[in-house]
């Protein structure tokens, strides 16, 4: 469908065929982000909308429906130092400090021109201006877009008092969309629903059924407090997103040789430049050093000692091991590892200043040596409570069960620190569906194992919960009402586990063979706060 009179640039937006999950053909919108010139033929890298990046890809002419081409509209673009177009947006800050700076050049070259201005009123123009962009734009309160995604990913958060009474009608969204709280029925009053309320269980005539109770207790609070409004999106290694141009927005490595994978990374990551253009990179699957050619791989083998990752084995059952690696003391392991790991993580931005870090990665033994199966990333010290920075299972690892291995690693250490702990927002789509299987079945698995003692109705409350599993108070409630467990029934909140629930459950961890064993952990946390210098 490519018609040689069309000039398509990068803009320009347009149907892209290609293959869909069943191998059938579609023609999604994609935007061209570059153009390349090939000899002989043009090529077109494409990103598809309201798709995710990992899925963009260079594509031929002939996959492109030039019928329903759109241009881009043209747009003023910030200047550069050398005259070309910035790709980066200005932000109401800098407008504001643009602004008072032509006002304060023209007051000050005014008197050499001969003509003269109030100087008084062109500084209370200017500081009208920043008072009003101000007032309409508050830089400090601007959420990114990844706070605009998370309020529908953690509703539990963002709705502090997650059942409202019928008299508070106010406005929530989800996934941008206006909705309203539904009023309960005349006559019922409806209690804020606290941490500390407490969980009743009954077990109804079907075995396989249970009801659960949330029963406001002494010491309720208000569901709001300790609970943050707005959670903090900007942790340790979450992407701003600010500084996306069009060449991060890109993929620059075509294939990584890892060992005996072949992996296809997903994003952009700031490997050397002279490394972008050649076909293949070869890592080193030891010390993850990175080389330009097979021989220099080979060369290098006869000299990496390593066999396993440097840092010590804190965790050995059958072939699956953990080791756990100070950002510090192994500066260019850690360095490394975050080159590879940024190419299949997107939420993320690199910092190579990995020293505030602790790396715990998981590996695979056989013969040959300990090979990296995935890792996660923590903070040494967190004022969030964060006991996860980065998580990545490589690609040939994944689903078979590595990536809730790492979670539930990563709650066991919280365990052994004595402390609730949670992941950086924002997950990614992958990341985010782990997270909500693993909280999901290790939570009902707390609520089936519940027992009645003399008789009556066995009781827990949301903290304790919290308490057992290490999993933070905002992502139990989340997750009950991501199950949509919560009810209201008879002036108390229940939570009611359906047949459904039940056997989904059971089949559910019938498949999840690989398991945390805390007897073979061997783990000694560390104050860090007391420590001088990491």
């Amino acid at each position: 469908m490519a018609d040689p009179s069309v000039d398509v640039v990068e803009g320009c937006r347009l149907p892209v065929l290609r293959k869909n999950q069943d191998n059938e053909d579609e023609w999604p919108l994609a935007e061209i982000l570059s153009v390349k010139d090939n000899p002989g033929r043009k090529l077109y890298y494409v990103h598809y909308i309201d798709f995710n990046k990992r899925l963009d890809e260079w594509v031929t002419p002939d996959r492109l429906d030039l019928k329903k081409l759109q241009f881009p509209k043209k747009e003023a673009k910030t200047p550069t130092k050398n005259g070309l177009s910035g790709s980066r947006p200005s932000s109401p800050e800098r407008d504001v400090r643009k602004s008072l700076d032509l006002n304060n050049v023209q007051c000050a070259s005014a008197p050499s021109r001969g003509k003269t201005l109030p100087t008084p009123k062109r500084k209370a123009e200017s500081v009208s201006l920043a008072t009003q962009v101000t007032a309409a734009t508050p830089v400090p309160s601007l959420p990114s877009s990844a706070e605009a995604s998370q309020a529908s990913v953690f509703p539990a958060i963002r709705d502090t008092p997650f059942i409202k009474s019928r008299d508070e009608h106010e406005q929530l969204t989800t996934n941008g969309t206006p909705r309203r709280l539904i009023p309960s029925q005349p006559g019922r009053k409806r209690k804020n629903c606290g941490t500390d309320e407490m969980v009743k269980v009954f077990q109804n005539n079907n075995s396989r059924c249970s009801t659960i109770y949330l029963l406001p207790g002494e010491d309720s609070q208000d569901s709001s407090d300790g609970i943050p409004t707005a959670p903090r999106m900007t942790g340790s290694l979450v992407s701003d997103r600010s500084h996306d141009d069009i060449v991060t927005r890109m993929k620059n490595i075509d294939c990584i040789e890892l060992g005996r994978h072949r992996l296809k990374p997903w994003y952009f990551s700031p490997y050397p430049q002279e490394l972008t253009t050649l076909p293949i990179l070869y890592l080193c699957e030891f010390c993850l050093k990175y080389v330009k050619s097979l021989k220099c791989l080979q060369r290098h083998l006869t000299k990496c000692n390593l066999r396993h990752p440097p840092g010590n084995e804190i965790y050995r059952k059958g072939t699956i091991s953990f080791f756990e690696i100070d950002g510090r003391k192994n500066k260019a392991y850690s360095q490394n590892l975050c080159l590879l790991a940024k190419c299949f993580l997107d939420h993320k931005t690199l910092y190579y200043d990995t020293d505030p870090f602790l790396f715990y990665v998981m590996t695979e033994y056989d013969p040959k040596g300990f090979h990296i199966v995935g890792y996660f990333s923590k903070e040494k010290e967190s004022t969030e409570d964060y006991n996860v920075a980065c998580i990545l299972t490589l690609p040939p690892y994944q689903r078979r069960g590595y990536g809730k291995l790492l979670i539930e690693f990563s709650y066991e250490l919280s365990k052994v620190e004595g402390r609730t702990g949670t992941p950086e927002k924002p997950l990614s789509d992958l990341g985010l569906l782990s997270y909500r299987s693993y909280w999901s079945q290790t939570i009902l698995e707390i609520l089936m194992d519940l027992k009645s003692e003399n008789g009556e109705r066995p009781q827990i409350t949301i903290n304790e919960i919290s308490e057992i599993t290490s999993v933070k108070k905002e992502d139990v409630i989340s997750t009950l009402q991501y199950l949509n467990l919560i009810n209201y029934y008879k002036g108390q909140y229940i939570l009611t586990l359906s047949e459904e629930i039940v056997d989904g459950h059971e089949r559910a961890m019938q498949k999840r063979h690989l398991r945390i064993d805390p007897k073979c952990l061997h783990f000694t946390p560390k104050d860090w706060s007391k420590r001088g210098k990491w």
